[in-house]
């Protein structure tokens, strides 16, 4: 059995640690860095070693030319593989979704094109939901391809084909190595079944005993209010650029799973060089230690704003998963695989693109920028900025309408954010 490292707390006495309370020095010994509370930053690109056989042993665990010892710990080499920053955060990052192992990358879409291009291979197709983010989007319709990998895509919108019927479609391809699931989906909220996903996935076993990896896109909701692994997910990846970094200072994408499958991940990184630099990591480690409380506000302050553009008469829908219908099909997947609402969510207003872009360039308090989970509120107009790759008609029939925009609520004070909303409304 694993001895438990005296830095690594999970217990004290028969209780069992919340994660708000680890993000404060799990994975961290002050011992090794002159008794500092606080993780130094070591900004340093190689590392010294002890001994040419500690080096030697170092780089055969590296590049898996020999099984980890029992209770070994990875040895420094240089900081496209591994950094003292990056190993603390990459262990604390497992605590809220309750993973085995992580990775940290350069930034969001460093963390799905590394994990995609890890598990596919010429000639497989990866199956996704629709809406995706816009650079998830464009990866899978026109990069990948030149790569001989295809995309089948389903979607929970009317007319939308099902999960079932785009894995149909795709197996007549190829093999479909992953199921893509980006829940809830960005912009318009649509929830995926993860557990249903997952279950299709185990009943897709080939005849070499492979089976798709269910990979999920978590972050709107973040790893507080949703844990896909805990429903079925093999791999969460995350932009955390957004909420965990929480700041809008920093870019980077991490992905969580087990070892066994993080493992090849963590290879295709070393050699595609997607790892982030150890300033980053630094930075998001000061970020977890606040991460509940941010992301606690927000979610509480949304639901002010989310009831007050309801009942705004210029508003004529507002995608808020607070306000699904009870019984619905998006209701029960949101009571199985969600513990809130979030902060983020797309509302449209009467008419089109022209009274949406009053309504921002009327902002006072606000910003007029993408990206989502700072601690700012932020406002876009998702058809012409985040999924301006998008097709006109296919974006409207999806859902992303000329009328709509996003906003992530921060954590300023909800009436300030509504006084806002309210004078740019009267704009429009």
């Amino acid at each position: 059995m694993a001895v438990e490292r005296p830095y690594r707390h999970r217990t004290v006495g028969d209780r069992r640690l919340a994660p708000e309370t680890q993000m404060m020095g799990y994975g961290y010994d002050p011992r090794l860095s002159e008794g500092a509370v606080k993780c130094p930053l070591f900004m340093t690109s190689t590392f010294v070693f002890e001994t040419a056989e500690a080096g030697k042993s170092f780089f055969e665990l590296a590049y898996g030319l020999r099984e980890q010892k029992p209770n070994e710990e990875p040895g420094l080499i240089y900081s496209r593989l591994n950094n003292p920053d990056l190993q603390v955060l990459e262990d604390r990052l497992t605590l809220w979704d309750g993973a085995e192992s992580s990775l940290v990358f350069a930034t969001g879409m460093a963390a799905i094109s590394t994990t995609v291009l890890t598990y596919l291979r010429p000639g497989d197709v990866i199956v996704h939901n629709e809406p995706v983010y816009g650079g998830t989007e464009f990866l899978t319709e026109r990069i990948l391809p030149e790569f001989g990998i295809s995309r089948e895509v389903w979607g929970t919108y009317p007319g939308a084909q099902t999960l079932d019927e785009a894995i149909a479609r795709a197996q007549a391809r190829g093999r479909v190595g992953i199921i893509f699931i980006e829940t809830p989906a960005n912009p318009t909220n649509d929830l995926v079944d993860i557990a249903a996903a997952a279950a299709k996935a185990a009943t897709m076993v080939g005849p070499d005993g492979r089976r798709p990896l269910v990979v999920v896109d978590n972050t709107f909701l973040g790893p507080l209010w949703q844990q896909p692994l805990a429903v079925g997910a093999d791999l969460v990846v995350y932009s955390l650029t957004k909420y965990v970094g929480g700041h809008s200072d920093l870019v980077a994408g991490g992905c969580l799973g087990s070892e066994a499958l993080i493992a090849p991940v963590r290879g295709m990184r070393t050699v595609l060089g997607t790892i982030s630099d150890p300033h980053t990591a630094w930075m998001l480690l000061r970020s977890l230690e606040t991460l509940k409380l941010r992301m606690t506000s927000s979610m509480k302050n949304a639901r002010y704003v989310a009831e007050f553009l309801q009942e705004h008469p210029k508003v004529k829908t507002v995608h808020y998963l607070g306000f699904l219908r009870e019984g619905s099909d998006a209701h029960r997947i949101y009571r199985a695989q969600c513990k809130a609402a979030g902060a983020t969510f797309s509302f449209e207003i009467h008419g089109g693109e022209a009274e949406a872009f009053r309504l921002l360039n009327a902002l006072k308090i606000i910003k007029l920028a993408v990206s989502l989970g700072g601690t700012e509120s932020l406002m876009e107009h998702p058809a012409t900025m985040t999924h301006s790759d998008v097709p006109t008609e296919r974006a409207t029939r999806i859902g992303v309408t000329p009328g709509m925009v996003r906003i992530s609520v921060g954590i300023e004070h909800p009436e300030d954010v509504i006084a806002d909303l309210r004078q740019a409304l009267d704009a429009v």
